[in-house]
């Protein structure tokens, strides 16, 4: 039976409680959530010639965020909703690739492809802004919007910290490969106007999501129903959440998945309480929804841990 108490779970309660100041954000139309389930250098100022060197690095031109941060925070917490000023562009013609014990600090430029634009269709690694090899690092970066796949982690075991999604396209960040002991972090980051999966967990072993702001987004975690009898474990904390359009996490019980959700704030500018925080299904070659709520192992979280439009 599933197993929780009203402290667990947070409706429409007011994020102050939890984070120092809320910050207003702006509400961009989108579409309704797609069908599918699944599916050593730094920037320069000009191309080197290299495969994976920025085409061009162009001065930010356009008018900032009514809300930015400046600073990171060094230690995850839930987020208050402000996105990061952008302090310049960087276009690449195909993925850089980030070296298994290499530490990329974007400098907290936006970073999109200067061939791909977010169009119809599946994309693949090839349509990435970064691919980080296991053990590689991505901290301090933006995501523009003109690209397909984001960011990928196709050997597992990667740490993503204080990356921003600024228009998710496919996915943004995709969680392959890897074993049971695998484990990626993520870290002290934000995505928006996802209608799909913000991250999609593919591989084997952990996923653990700490500091978390996304907003207008299918799902901000996903475990693969179409991969396979793939048991996958993920930990998802100090969350600040807009408008989920299917859920806060998605597992599959067949699968014998398990989700742990702490500290999740979760905003609808409706006004609904009716938000599937964490939601389970049958994988399978079209995985289908079975319920939603604690449940044991496969989410475990209690009413305390939740807090939905809390005023």
């Amino acid at each position: 039976m599933p197993v929780y108490a009203t402290s667990d779970v947070h409706i429409n309660e007011d994020i102050s409680k939890a984070a120092a100041k809320k910050t207003a954000v702006t509400k961009k139309p989108k579409s309704t959530p797609k069908a599918s389930d699944e599916t050593s250098q730094t920037p320069v100022q000009q191309s080197s010639g290299a495969d994976d060197s920025p085409i061009q690095s162009v001065a930010q031109t356009s008018k900032p965020e009514s809300h930015e941060q400046t600073s990171v925070n060094t230690t995850a917490s839930v987020p208050d909703g402000t996105w990061p000023a952008s302090t310049g562009t960087v276009l690449y013609k195909k993925p850089y690739t980030i070296k298994a014990g290499e530490v990329f600090d974007g400098k907290m430029q936006t970073f999109e492809r200067s061939d791909i634009t977010c169009s119809g269709g599946e994309g693949q690694k090839d349509t990435a802004v970064f691919l980080v090899e296991a053990g590689g690092t991505l901290k301090n970066a933006i995501i523009g919007k003109n690209q397909k796949e984001g960011v990928h982690c196709d050997d597992h075991d990667c740490t993503i910290e204080n990356v921003w999604w600024d228009d998710v396209c496919e996915d943004a960040l995709s969680i392959k490969g890897g074993s049971k002991s695998s484990v990626t972090t993520v870290t002290n980051c934000g995505a928006r106007y996802a209608s799909d999966k913000v991250v999609q967990h593919n591989g084997y072993g952990t996923v653990k999501i700490n500091g978390f702001f996304a907003q207008e987004f299918g799902k901000l975690y996903r475990s693969c129903g179409t991969c396979g009898n793939i048991p996958r474990t993920v930990t998802v904390e100090n969350v600040y959440a807009i408008d989920p359009l299917v859920s806060v996490v998605t597992v599959n019980k067949n699968y014998n998945d398990q989700a742990t959700l702490r500290n999740i704030y979760v905003k609808t500018t409706d006004g609904s309480d009716d938000v599937k925080v964490c939601q389970w299904s049958k994988g399978g070659k079209t995985p289908s929804n079975l319920g939603d709520g604690p449940s044991g192992k496969l989410c475990n979280y209690s009413a305390s841990d939740v807090h939905i439009n809390e005023d």
